[in-house]
C-alpha cells in the first residue's frame, strides 16, 4: 500500500459531485495503459472521499447511485481511467522522460530509414522528438501513441514500419477484458461479434509489436485466443 506522504488524488467529476481516491501515481499511470496493477500498492486507503484533503468521505448510497456499486476497487478503477490524476511536476518530468525513452526504443528497434534500410541511432530519433515538438502522452502506453509519434516525424525523419495484419478470435469468457487491452494497445481495424459470444477482429500493427501482442493474448485469454497472420504490408 502506497503512503499517504507519496500518493496524489485522483479525481472524477460524476453527477455533479466529485469523487476522489489517494493512489500511488506511477500504478495509476499503469492502469491507464492498460496494465494490470495491484489495487493493495495502488490505493493509500480503501475510501472515496468528496474532498480527500480534508478527509471528506462520500457515503456508501451516493457511491451506488453514481458507480453502481460501492466496491471501492471498482470505484477506483473507473476514477482513474475516465478522471485525472494529479501528479507533481517532477513526478510528470520523470514519467515524460522514461516514456520518451521508452518511444526512442520502440522506433529504433521497430523502424529504417528507407534511404539505407538500417535502423535510425536513438540520438538521432531524440533529436527529431525534440525538433518535432511531439507532444508525449505520460499516460498512454507507446502502441496507443506511436502512430502519432511517426505521423509528426516523418517530415524531419525518414521512416518506414513493416506492418502486418493478424485476424484474432477470443472466446466469450475473456471477451471484455481482452477487448479493452487491444483497444488500448492500439490497430484495431475490424471487429465482429459471433453468435458463441466470441469476439473477432482484425489488427494492423508494425511487425515488430508482435511478440508484445502475443503476450497481451497471453495474458488477457490465458492462452485461449486464436491468431492468424493475414498478410504482411
Amino acid at each position: 500500500m502506497v503512503s499517504l506522504e507519496k500518493a496524489v488524488i485522483a479525481k472524477l467529476r460524476k453527477g455533479g459531485s466529485d469523487f476522489e481516491i489517494l493512489v500511488d501515481p506511477y500504478l495509476a499511470r499503469d492502469l491507464k495503459e492498460g496494465k494490470e496493477v495491484n489495487f493493495d500498492d495502488l490505493l493509500a486507503v480503501e475510501e472515496v472521499f468528496k474532498n480527500a484533503k480534508k478527509g471528506e468521505r462520500i457515503p456508501a448510497e451516493e457511491l451506488q447511485k453514481n458507480f453502481g456499486t460501492t466496491d471501492i476497487r471498482e470505484i477506483a478503477k473507473k476514477i482513474i481511467l475516465e478522471g485525472e490524476v494529479q501528479i507533481t511536476a517532477e513526478q510528470r518530468r520523470e514519467m515524460l522522460e522514461a516514456k520518451k525513452r521508452q518511444i526512442i526504443a520502440f522506433i529504433s528497434k521497430n523502424a529504417i530509414d528507407p534511404r539505407t534500410s538500417a535502423p535510425h541511432p536513438p540520438t538521432r530519433i531524440e533529436r527529431a522528438l525534440e525538433e518535432a515538438r511531439v507532444h508525449i502522452d505520460i499516460f498512454k502506453s507507446v502502441e496507443a501513441q506511436i502512430k502519432d509519434v511517426v505521423k509528426a516525424l516523418k517530415p524531419i525523419l525518414p521512416l518506414k514500419f513493416e506492418e502486418m495484419e493478424i485476424a484474432i478470435k477470443v472466446p466469450a469468457e475473456y471477451a471484455g477484458k481482452a477487448i479493452s487491452a487491444l483497444y488500448n494497445f492500439g490497430g484495431v481495424i475490424k471487429e465482429e461479434w459471433q453468435k458463441d459470444g466470441s469476439w473477432i477482429c482484425v489488427m494492423r500493427i508494425p511487425t515488430g509489436m508482435y511478440g508484445d501482442l502475443m503476450d497481451l493474448l497471453g495474458r488477457t485469454t490465458k492462452g485461449e485466443a486464436l491468431t492468424k497472420v493475414l498478410k504482411r504490408i
